[in-house]
């Protein structure tokens, strides 16, 4: 009897990238469907159920990639502090540094980019308060965030201060606890939110008072 060979056809190869991309989609839909709900409703009464009907995915997918609400928030946290910009303010801030010689300049600089990052880091900061409340696991994320920005902030100084630029008497660590407060997004909640600035004078105040604490005249 004839045996007939039949050709093997190749096994189509795995795309790990284009899958790993399509799954970073995913998650980003889930956390934007999530921070939605979180602040509309409230972190308490919103359910990773609810979340998941909204986001059109299932609960155990959120499970498998967030482990639960404290997850989603963390995740939150990571796209806000980030963002979508190209390059992030931070980027630009570095940048900016390195080529300005100007301190004033670098300064008014520092004021505009406070007045860019606020709107979106005061929401993650409402949220994670209000979280924390209902869920211990989420207290620290408020001290870790402050902490981080005070970080930043000693970067910042450090080049004012290496660079000659404070005023006699102001040290290093007096000069990054005035920019951290300075950045602080409570204050942007007091003149902005509370008080009806708007993001321009914000951002010019931040910069004149960064200026008049900090630099020789």
């Amino acid at each position: 009897m004839e045996r007939k060979d039949h050709a093997v056809k190749p096994k189509r190869g795995y795309n790990s990238a284009g899958r790993q991309a399509q799954a970073r989609r995913s998650q980003l839909a889930i956390l934007e469907t999530a921070e939605r709900l979180f602040i509309s409703g409230g972190y308490a009464p919103t359910t990773v159920a609810a979340i998941a009907k909204e986001a059109e995915v299932s609960v155990e997918t959120i499970y498998k990639a967030f482990g639960g609400k404290p997850g989603l928030i963390r995740g939150i946290r990571e796209i806000r502090l980030t963002g979508g910009g190209t390059p992030s303010a931070e980027r630009r801030s570095n940048q900016m540094r390195v080529r300005e010689s100007d301190p004033h300049k670098i300064v008014a600089n520092w004021g505009r980019l406070s007045a860019e990052v606020a709107p979106s880091v005061w929401p993650l900061i409402s949220l994670i308060r209000e979280a924390a409340a209902s869920d211990p696991e989420l207290f620290s994320m408020l001290d870790e965030l402050a902490s981080a920005r005070h970080q930043r902030m000693l970067l910042n100084a450090s080049h004012l201060y290496e660079a000659g630029h404070l005023r006699p008497g102001v040290s290093l660590s007096e000069a990054t606890d005035v920019l951290w407060a300075y950045s602080s997004p409570e204050l942007y909640e007091l003149l902005v939110l509370r008080r009806g600035w708007n993001t321009e004078r914000f951002g010019r105040f931040v910069a004149e008072a960064i200026s008049a604490a900090l630099l020789r005249d």
